[in-house]
């Protein structure tokens, strides 16, 4: 056998811990009166915002939004299907992007008994630099995989050397069922509530983890 196409796939993944923590709160009221639904919400956001910028200024949040008030109106039915008056809602969205987690953990435990105030999710995730940086390394030690992978065979064959032909992320080159390729970030994270009385949070963030699959083909001889 003088030379044979081996194709093979590469895979790699790290897991990594979470920089940042990003959370959105949002701040809701209602009632019938549009002017007087639209205040309070204005009312009730104040403190939010502000706790958020004074932990701007200290650097424990790092990045922050505010979206513009949002107001709608809904006309309920009746129970003997007649329409009622307009019932008015509005909402301002917040969200923040914290370094540590138990930085989050506090003010969400501050700011969760407030009127008004909905907790929602949290994303955990890396910088951009460390993210890019991360991803370079999985992809290149995938690559290194496939490699490896393709020397095994050929030494099997009675081959000593591989030349590379072709490197894609998966289903680029073979012809089957395709699967994501490019390095791809998971983050998972939970949240635990204590058991007494106060509404104590703490965020507990889990591995961040990003893979990567490539598939390649070499001639070997």
């Amino acid at each position: 056998m003088s030379e044979v196409t081996v194709t093979v796939r590469g895979e790699h993944e790290a897991r990594v811990a979470p920089e940042r923590a990003t959370i959105r709160v949002g701040v809701r009221a209602d009632g019938p009166e549009r002017t007087a639904v639209v205040e309070n919400v204005m009312r009730l956001a104040e403190p939010v915002r502000s706790s958020i910028t004074d932990r701007a200024d200290t650097g424990s949040v790092v990045e922050w939004t505010s979206k513009r008030l949002s107001v709608r109106a809904e006309r309920p039915w009746s129970n003997d299907g007649k329409r009622l008056a307009p019932v008015y809602y509005a909402s301002i969205d917040f969200t923040a992007t914290f370094a540590e987690a138990s930085d989050l953990s506090i003010w969400v435990s501050d700011i969760s008994p407030w009127d008004g105030v909905e907790v929602g999710w949290v994303d955990w995730h890396l910088t951009t630099a460390t993210r890019a940086q991360i991803e370079c390394d999985v992809a290149a030690a995938a690559v290194g995989v496939a490699v490896t992978r393709a020397e095994a065979y050929a030494g099997a064959l009675g081959l000593d050397e591989v030349t590379p032909l072709e490197i894609a992320d998966v289903g680029l080159i073979s012809s089957g069922q395709p699967s994501p390729g490019a390095p791809m970030l998971k983050a998972r994270g939970g949240v635990a509530f204590a058991a007494d009385a106060a509404p104590a949070m703490q965020y507990e963030p889990e591995e961040i983890v990003i893979s990567a699959t490539v598939e390649a083909r070499f001639l070997a001889r």
